[in-house]
């Protein structure tokens, strides 16, 4: 077992995976094809690309997104396109901004 960055019950979400989601849920970065088929809620996809790690623990990433992520961000494809869209947003307004 590798260090554990988020524990739940028996499961965990590996150290080296907390990077993508804390760069998706915190500056709208979209992460690797895993993290984006749990983010949107597809279970098939999770598990085609899953590699045996996360595969195990899968249970902790549902947990993560259910407990620690903004309901927002998480949940569906249309969702995750949402969130990410909101930070092209942000970005466009600063850029706008800086010019002014």
């Amino acid at each position: 077992m590798s260090e554990d960055a988020y524990r739940f019950r028996d499961w965990y979400i590996p150290q080296r995976m907390m990077g993508a989601i804390d760069r998706y849920v915190n500056q709208g970065i979209q992460p690797g094809h895993f993290l984006t088929a749990v983010i949107s809620n597809d279970l098939k996809e999770a598990l085609s690309r899953a590699d045996e790690e996360n595969l195990d623990n899968l249970s902790a990433y549902v947990s993560y997104f259910y407990n620690k992520a903004p309901s927002a961000c998480w949940g569906s494809e249309e969702k995750m396109k949402a969130w990410l869209e909101s930070f092209k947003m942000g970005e466009e307004r600063k850029r706008k901004e800086q010019r002014q």
